[in-house]
């Protein structure tokens, strides 16, 4: 008590901060979960998407504590989205653009939008071609490749419309690259009854959701993890492909995008 006179503190100060110290940090339990979260995401999720799972989890808390505590916790949101450019081959005019930035769906299987990225590794370079629904942005399917031939278009195809029902009103959107101009695609489509929808020429806004797939997966995932080698990369990529659709919350869904799928599924 000298040194609480010697520092002129109130004695009434003095007990109240004993008091605080004492007692049990009433959000412990809060700041395990936030920290569960956090890392259960691999440090991709900021308070936002944190305080969405919370809420999922049966928990209301405002958006601003969960900042703070985050903030106190040394938790901070490790994806910076980064510029990027996706390859693009010859261009041309094959199809409108009947998609025409219509970017929402009723339903699955009634709005598709693909395209080709470029990965380099290793000295090497890779090329990602998936297939995406505008319904719940789900990747339906993709496939990967060193070289950007016709083959990782068709492939990608012949997987894609596997998942398609006989029954559909499917519109499949891209670019104008070569591979989507080739006969062999366009037949592909028209012999299942899809009709071919391309951006306009340079425009990649008209593809803008399938630019957004490719940024939020560089930004999440190859920016964040260290691969051992290409075989490790795309052991890698399709791990964070299946986390994308079954477990990575959608903001406008709350939800991911498998899980909304099957949510009103069971609802209709």
């Amino acid at each position: 008590m000298e040194l609480v006179k010697l520092a002129g503190i109130p004695r009434s100060t003095y007990y109240d901060l004993v008091k605080r110290v004492n007692q049990p940090d009433p959000d412990a339990d809060l700041k395990a979960e936030i920290k569960e979260i956090y890392e259960e995401h691999d440090g991709r999720y900021g308070y936002r998407r944190i305080r969405d799972e919370l809420t999922i989890r049966g928990q209301v808390v405002n958006h601003k504590k969960v900042q703070r505590i985050m903030k106190e916790l040394g938790l901070k949101c490790l994806v910076r989205m980064k510029k990027y450019k996706s390859y693009k081959g010859t261009v041309g005019k094959i199809a409108p653009n009947i998609l025409d930035r219509q970017f929402t769906a009723e339903q699955p299987n009634e709005k598709w939008v693909t395209d080709i990225t470029e990965f380099k590794l290793f000295g090497e370079k890779l090329y990602l071609s998936p297939v995406l629904d505008l319904f719940n942005s789900e990747i339906i399917t993709y496939t990967i490749g060193s070289r950007p031939t016709y083959s990782l278009v068709s492939e990608m195809l012949d997987k894609a419309l596997e998942y398609l029902p006989e029954n559909h009103s499917l519109l499949m959107h891209s670019d104008q690259g070569w591979h989507y101009q080739m006969k062999q695609y366009r037949n592909a489509l028209k012999n299942r009854g899809v009709i071919q929808s391309m951006s306009r020429k340079g425009n990649c806004y008209d593809n803008s959701v399938m630019e957004n797939f490719f940024g939020i997966l560089k930004s999440e995932f190859l920016y964040l993890k260290e691969f051992e080698s290409v075989d490790h990369f795309k052991q890698e990529l399709q791990n964070y492909i299946n986390y994308y659709n079954h477990k990575r919350l959608k903001s406008k869904f709350k939800m991911s995008p498998v899980q909304y799928r099957t949510h009103l599924a069971q609802a209709a």
